[in-house]
């Protein structure tokens, strides 16, 4: 049969595929749009999320209440702020003055400028707010779509909060204040003022502090949750890490000294009875006690100077072990066995620097318990020789006090801490 028409040839499909892509590249430039475009707006708000987290932390820092913090905050946003880069790190951050830094009493309050703050509201503002936003960001494909410039903006916000500090152990501190004592001493050793509670930083503190009339004798142990406990507790909480969540509200107090007390407070010294050592019990990195023996000032044996004796500090550094009785001028019950420097190198840790609660200890003349008048950072000078004998500690500072050597790395503290007060984001 003959045909009547011829079917076309590969001439007349050429330009197809070039026709296909002609009429895709529209959707296909809006997908690279998509991955590009959003991709950088993603980056740049990332960016000025850093810029505003530290833009916020550096105003919270100066939020200290006075007549000018809210100055000083607010050039120290600005300042640290603006030290950020975004859109790939090739723009600086600009912080507005007098809008992109504001200030509240709550956290979800309203945030005011500082010149929007009145004068007797400054001391109440607590939480440092950053507002950043980045305009003018031209889309490098969506603008094909029709797309225009673009804003992105980052908030964060905050305040002062405790910083993180070491376990407290199971012993209180009998505040030096009146009515606990007499008077308050006027001068410390070292011709410094003593603090609130009548400390002086560097002298030693005895077990027995004659604090008050009445004061019924006992070593001021510390059950921090009476009446559970006793005896066993707290021997764990000084061979352990101690008490470490310090939101305690509840007044205090153990009656008695117990034998166990004593042998487990000399573990942190690598002191050794029974089961106890290295492994379950882990000792600071030098056993050296500081006694009227051994550091004859009886005054900052944390970093001063008393003869030829190396103090707290150099002693941590060469491991250096309990010296023994005769040198201390100690007579340890139950000869316990020491560790070796090697030991204490491998095995130590930050035990002798500790918290002890302030406590009123002339109301343990009418009661078990007291509360909690504040946290102290000491010194644990010395092993304990056992029931009856006097131990001493050194005092280092209150807990909230900038450089007490018990603060931990400047971070906020986990279940209420009570260290100095360090910038955290709150949001």
């Amino acid at each position: 049969m003959k045909r009547t028409g011829k079917l076309p040839g590969r001439r007349y499909q050429k330009g197809a595929v070039a026709i296909i892509v002609g009429l895709c590249i529209v959707v296909l430039v809006g997908f690279l749009g998509l991955v590009a475009d959003l991709g950088r707006l993603f980056i740049t708000k990332t960016e000025l999320s850093n810029a505003a987290d530290a833009c916020a932390l550096a105003a919270a820092a100066e939020l200290k209440g006075d007549a000018e913090s809210l100055n000083r905050a607010e050039s120290a946003g600005i300042t640290v702020g603006q030290r950020n880069n975004v859109d790939f790190q090739g723009d600086a951050v600009s912080i507005l003055v007098n809008s992109d830094v504001t200030f509240s009493e709550t956290l979800t309050g309203t945030y005011f400028t500082k010149n929007a703050v009145a004068a007797a509201s400054i001391p109440n503002m607590k939480y440092a707010k950053c507002t950043l936003p980045q305009t003018g960001i031209m889309p490098w494909f969506m603008q094909v779509m029709g797309a225009g410039a673009q804003t992105v903006t980052a908030h964060a916000v905050a305040a002062l909060s405790p910083s993180q500090t070491n376990c407290a152990i199971p012993v209180g501190l009998c505040s030096q204040t009146p009515p606990y004592l007499p008077s308050t001493p006027t001068t410390c050793p070292d011709g410094t003022t003593p603090d609130s509670h009548g400390f002086c930083v560097g002298k030693w503190y005895g077990s027995r502090f004659t604090a008050g009339g009445g004061f019924t004798g006992s070593f001021n142990l510390i059950d921090f949750s009476p009446p559970n406990g006793g005896a066993v507790e707290l021997s764990n909480l000084l061979t352990g890490s101690g008490q470490c969540d310090l939101t305690v509200s509840n007044p205090v107090g153990q009656t008695g000294m117990q034998q166990s007390i004593a042998k487990a407070w000399n573990t942190r010294f690598g002191l050794y009875q029974g089961s106890d050592n290295v492994g379950n019990a882990p000792p600071d990195f030098t056993g050296f006690a500081y006694t009227a023996t051994s550091w004859t000032s009886q005054f900052n044996a944390y970093n001063g100077t008393s003869g030829t004796t190396s103090n707290f500090l150099a002693a941590r550094v060469a491991n250096t072990i309990y010296q023994g009785d005769v040198a201390a001028g100690l007579d340890l019950t139950g000869n316990p066995s020491s560790a070796t420097s090697a030991q204490l190198d491998s095995n130590g840790a930050d035990r002798r620097l500790a918290l002890m609660p302030i406590v009123n200890c002339d109301g343990w003349s009418s009661s078990q318990t007291v509360p909690i008048q504040k946290f102290a950072c000491v010194l644990m000078l010395q092993p304990m020789e056992g029931p009856g004998e006097e131990t001493f500690v050194e005092y280092r500072g209150q807990a909230d006090v900038p450089g007490n050597p018990c603060a931990t790395l400047g971070l906020p503290g986990a279940g209420g801490g009570i260290g100095p007060k360090v910038p955290a984001l709150a949001r």
